[in-house]
């Protein structure tokens, strides 16, 4: 299993590096908050278009066509963010890990507040929906290049036998950036329905302004990778690393795309698609199906952190493993539950489909890590986890789409839930088999 790749990936130079662990909990700490604040400004688009640009931005088409445009507008981003993976996985990767998690926090954090600006249909025509795909493109890019940063930076701080909670901790930034969004949008659903959709729902977007100044903030304090330095102290560094991923580690890639096809595009279809469905097709309030996704990201929250400490005696790939054969197995009954139209059971089943399948997302970072070496690590993991975010980006998509064309059933979006679910079992399964260490000494 280990010559999986065309040029096994372990044939590249390991780094020898000073790793100290007291360091460790504030990088990671930093690492968690900027790609919180990210996180934030990635799902509000979601929310968005699920309750706001179907009805606002793409107002000459039927309900579904317009919801199926403004889906199609939110995976766009997912298209997007593979470019993001090799311009700044190429900087991160050569430059260094700091300065390309500086500047994805501003793209995205600029993107974000001006799509809070961004004029509707109504006002500016046909230029409305195109200005608002053009900043969901931008999102998508830096984006790109954050999440890979974040993981590769915190885990390149910690010890090797304590990178599982450490990288656990840019996990725990999605489910922070959902309550935070999710929270925005459920202050803003307060307000009367008229003024929610001529200014309410512009203002958790405006909000990304501020919070980029934060973001900013913690960046700057983040100290350079020390694999990192050892790296370009010994001129190892890859000409070009996104190049050399796809010759050299192909096959450690399409294992690290299969084991993160679940926490990326299972996470959407138990909060994208699940609120546009529950709103749209069983008619409950917009209200409740935010309120669900709250209450399933304080879950997740507990989820990771537990996970993300099992990682470290069972091995990040067994966890995936065993997560995506869990995620199966309730794959059907959470989208029965929510079929019931009960508020308690949509909570409930919306809260226990975002745990299980959070299970492998938990230690997600720490695997796909692993999984490259040093030079090729940031754009590695980069490219892996927004590959497969750009394969299953469009799940709500194509989700709805079947949903119409089969005359209605959530039995569509469980079988897609499975499918996802037993690759990234899968990928696990291989995963646990092809992980490399760097050669540190811990102080």
């Amino acid at each position: 299993m280990r010559d999986l790749d065309s040029g096994d990936a372990q044939e590249q130079p390991n780094t020898s590096a000073v790793v100290k662990e007291r360091e460790a909990g504030k990088i990671a700490f930093a690492a968690f908050v900027g790609t919180a604040l990210e996180w934030y400004d990635y799902f509000l688009f979601g929310t968005a278009a699920a309750l706001v640009f179907n009805r606002l931005y793409f107002t000459t088409l039927s309900a579904t066509a317009a919801t199926l445009a403004a889906f199609a507008t939110f995976g766009v981003g997912f298209v997007a963010r593979p470019v993001g993976a090799v311009l700044f996985g190429w900087m991160g990767d050569r430059m260094g890990r700091r300065p390309a998690l500086l500047l994805t926090v501003v793209c995205i954090g600029v993107a974000t507040g001006l799509i809070g600006l961004l004029p509707d249909y109504a006002a500016i025509g046909v230029a409305a929906p195109l200005l608002l795909a053009l900043l969901r493109l931008l999102q998508g890019v830096a984006v790109g290049g954050e999440w890979g940063g974040a993981v590769t930076i915190a885990v390149e701080h910690a010890p090797p036998e304590k990178r599982g909670r450490y990288a656990a901790l840019p996990q725990i930034g999605s489910p922070v950036g959902t309550l935070l969004s999710s929270g925005a949008f459920s202050l803003v659903l307060l307000l009367p329905p008229d003024q929610f959709d001529s200014w309410g729902w512009r203002l958790p977007f405006l909000a990304a302004f501020p919070l980029l100044l934060v973001a900013v903030y913690i960046r700057r304090k983040v100290e350079e990778s020390p694999v990192f330095e050892e790296m370009e102290k010994q001129e190892k560094r890859s000409k070009v690393p996104a190049l050399d991923v796809f010759r050299k580690a192909w096959g450690r890639l399409l294992v690290a795309i299969a084991s993160a096809l679940l926490g990326v595009g299972g996470f959407y279809v138990m909060t994208t698609f699940a609120i546009s469905y529950g709103t749209g097709t069983l008619g409950l309030s917009r209200g409740l199906m935010v309120n669900s996704t709250l209450v399933a990201a304080v879950a997740q929250i507990a989820v990771i952190i537990i996970f993300g400490r099992l990682a470290e005696r069972l091995g990040p790939g067994r966890v995936t493993m065993w997560g995506g054969l869990a995620t199966a197995v309730i794959a059907f009954p959470v989208f029965w539950l929510i079929d019931t139209r009960s508020p308690i059971l949509v909570v409930l089943a919306i809260t226990a489909g975002v745990a299980i399948l959070s299970t492998a997302y938990a230690v997600s970072g720490a695997l796909l890590a692993e999984l490259f070496p040093a030079d090729l690590r940031y754009s590695g993991v980069a490219l892996a986890y927004n590959l497969a975010g750009a394969l299953s980006g469009f799940l709500p998509f194509v989700a709805t789409a079947l949903l119409d064309s089969t005359g209605g059933g959530s039995w569509v979006a469980s079988l897609l839930f499975m499918g996802i679910a037993l690759i990234t079992a899968v990928g696990g399964l291989y995963g646990e088999r092809l992980r490399v260490r760097d050669e540190v000494v811990v102080r």
